[in-house]
C-alpha cells in the first residue's frame, strides 16, 4: 500500500531550524531583551570593587596573593607549584603533580618503559586509592570495555536526531539522558556509584565521538562516519578510531593521546569542576547530574577551552607571519599581540603560565618530549619549534613590552594544543577529550564527597543591596521598557 505523501512538509533541516528555541514576542510588545534592558540590568547587578575588600570577601575563592582559599581536603590529588615563606610570599619551584601521593611523572615513565598505556592505570588509581595489580588492571580494562557502546538506539535518539554546535552541550545532555537507562539511578551507595562511574568512563569515548560526527555531517556538511568501539582497546585507540573516518592510527598517535589523557586525569581537586562535582554531590543527588553540571563547568573558556586559544592563536601567527622561521618578523607580531594590538586584543599568549606551577609545569615537559618524536614522524618540526620559540621567548618579550620581569612557564595547553593539531584532533573535540580524560578524576572526588563529606556545602554572600520601601503597582515607572 502506498502512502500519501504531503509534498508541502517540511524538511527535516527546515523543521529543525523552524523550532528553534526563540523568545516569541509581539512586535507590538516592547522587548525585554534589548541593549537598552542589558546596560539597566548591569547597573542594578554591579557591585564596587572596595566592597569585597571591606566585606573581606575572597573573591574568586582566591586570597590576597593570588594563592587558592581552601575549602576542603582530599586524598586524590596534589598540586605542588611554590613554598609560601614566612611572611606570606610565594617562593616558585618547579612544578610537580601527584595521583593518590604518586608522582605523575613516574606514572608516565613506567607505562612507556613497559610499552603500554598508561591512563586506565591512572584512572584506577584515583577512583580505587591503590595502583592495581596486573589481575585488577586487566579486569577493569574488561569493565571499561563491557561500556564502551552506548545503550540500544540512544546513539540515534539522543546524538543523531538532534545535533549541538558544541559538543559539551551534547555532552552533558547525553550525560543526563543516560539517567533514564539506568534501573537504579539514585542510589549513591558506594557500590552503585563505582558502577555508574565505570559506565561512564566507558561510554564517553563513544558519546563525544559520535556527537562530533554528528555536528561535522549536519552543521558543517561532511559525510558521516560512524565506527563502533572496540572493547579490547584502550581509550586513546577507541578514540583516534571513532573520530577518524577511516578509523585507522598509529601506535605512536595512540600513546600520545594517551599521555594527554593521563596528564588531564586529574588537578588537584581545586580546579572548578572537580569542585563543582563535589559541590554537587554533597546535596545527595545522583550521579549523571553531578557529572553533567562538571561538564558545563569544564565547558567554560576559563577553564577547559584553552588548548583551543592555543590552536587559534598559532593559526593566527601562522597567518600574519607566512614564514614561521622569521624571527626578526615573529618577535614583531608576538610583541603587538602583547600590546593587545593583534590576534584577539586581549594581550594574552596562551599555553603560558600557570595559577599555581611557578617555574614549571610537569605536564607540559611530559608532553613537550613526546610532542617532539610526534613532530619527527609527521614532518611537523618547523610547527613545533615554533611552539617551542613562543615557550622561550615570551617571557623576555613581556619584559619588554611591560617593564617587569615574570617568571612564566609554558602550561599543559601549549604542547596539547600542538599535539591536538598534529593528531588531527578537530579543535570541536579538544574540550570534550579533556572531559573524557578528566571524568576519572570528577568521579574520584564524588565518592570521596560521598564517603568523607557528609555535610552539604554552603558558601556565605553578604548582601550589599540596601533595604527599599515597597511601590505599589500603579504607581511605579516604566525601567526596562521605555
Amino acid at each position: 500500500m502506498l502512502l500519501h505523501k504531503n509534498k508541502n512538509k517540511d524538511s527535516a533541516p527546515q523543521k529543525s531550524k523552524r523550532n528553534t528555541l526563540r523568545l516569541r514576542q509581539s512586535k507590538l510588545i516592547p522587548s525585554l531583551t534589548s541593549e537598552a534592558s542589558a546596560k539597566l540590568l548591569a547597573q542594578y547587578n554591579s557591585i564596587e570593587p572596595e566592597l569585597y575588600i571591606k566585606n573581606d570577601v575572597k573573591r574568586g575563592l582566591r586570597n590576597a596573593n593570588g594563592t587558592g582559599v581552601v575549602v576542603g581536603l582530599t586524598n586524590i590529588g596534589e598540586v605542588c607549584g611554590y613554598t609560601i615563606d614566612n611572611q606570606g610570599n610565594k617562593l616558585p619551584m618547579d612544578g610537580k603533580l601527584y595521583y593518590r601521593g604518586y608522582d605523575i611523572e613516574d606514572l608516565v615513565k613506567n607505562s612507556f618503559a613497559e610499552n603500554r598505556f598508561g591512563f586506565e592505570e591512572a584512572s584506577y588509581l584515583l577512583i580505587m586509592g591503590e595502583l592495581p595489580s596486573k589481575t585488577e588492571l586487566e579486569n577493569f580494562n574488561q569493565i571499561l570495555g563491557a561500556h564502551r557502546d552506548l545503550p540500544s538506539t540512544f546513539a540515534r535518539d539522543m546524538i543523531l536526531t538532534a545535533p549541538s554546535r558544541n559538543i559539551m552541550n551534547k555532552l552533558a545532555r547525553s550525560v543526563l539522558a543516560l539517567y533514564s537507562y539506568d534501573d537504579n539511578p539514585d542510589d549513591i551507595s558506594i557500590p552503585n556509584v563505582l558502577r555508574q562511574s565505570f559506565l561512564l568512563m566507558g561510554c564517553f569515548p563513544a558519546i563525544s565521538s559520535y556527537a562530533y560526527q554528528a555536528k561535522h555531517t549536519y552543521y558543517d556538511k561532511e559525510s558521516l562516519h560512524l565506527h563502533n568501539p572496540i572493547p579490547e582497546l584502550s581509550t586513546s585507540e577507541n578514540i583516534l578510531r571513532m573520530l577518524r573516518p577511516l578509523g585507522e592510527y598509529t601506535e605512536l598517535e595512540a600513546k600520545l593521546l594517551d599521555l594527554c589523557m593521563v596528564i588531564h586525569a586529574e588537578h588537584g581537586g581545586g580546579n572548578n569542576s572537580s569542585f563543582t562535582t563535589q559541590l554537587i554531590s554533597s546535596t545527595g543527588t545522583d550521579t549523571y547530574s553531578a557529572i553533567a553540571a562538571a561538564v558545563g563547568s569544564l565547558k567554560g573558556p576559563k577553564h577547559g577551552g584553552a588548548n583551543i586559544a592555543v590552536i587559534n592563536m598559532v593559526n593566527d601567527i601562522k597567518e600574519h607571519v607566512p614564514d614561521i622561521n622569521d624571527r626578526g618578523k615573529l618577535d614583531d607580531y608576538l610583541v603587538k599581540v602583547l600590546r593587545k594590538e593583534a590576534g584577539d586584543k586581549t594581550g594574552l599568549i596562551y599555553g603560558m603560565g600557570h595559577a599555581i606551577y611557578t617555574k614549571s609545569d610537569p605536564r607540559a615537559k611530559l608532553l613537550k618530549t613526546m610532542a617532539k618524536k610526534l613532530a619527527e614522524s609527521k614532518d611537523l618540526m618547523d610547527e613545533f619549534l615554533l611552539y617551542d620559540y613562543i615557550e622561550r621567548t615570551i617571557p623576555s618579550l613581556y619584559a619588554e613590552v611591560h617593564g617587569k620581569e615574570v617568571i612564566m612557564p609554558a602550561n599543559v595547553d601549549l604542547y596539547s594544543g600542538f599535539v591536538y593539531h598534529a593528531l588531527d584532533i578537530p579543535s570541536d573535540v579538544a574540550t570534550p577529550l579533556f572531559a573524557t580524560a578528566r571524568l576519572s578524576g570528577w568521579c574520584a572526588h564524588r565518592l570521596e564527597e560521598l564517603i568523607a563529606g557528609g555535610k552539604l556545602m554552603r558558601p556565605a554572600y553578604n548582601s550589599v543591596q540596601p533595604h527599599q520601601e515597597y511601590i505599589p503597582l500603579d504607581e511605579r515607572t516604566n525601567h526596562y521598557l521605555k
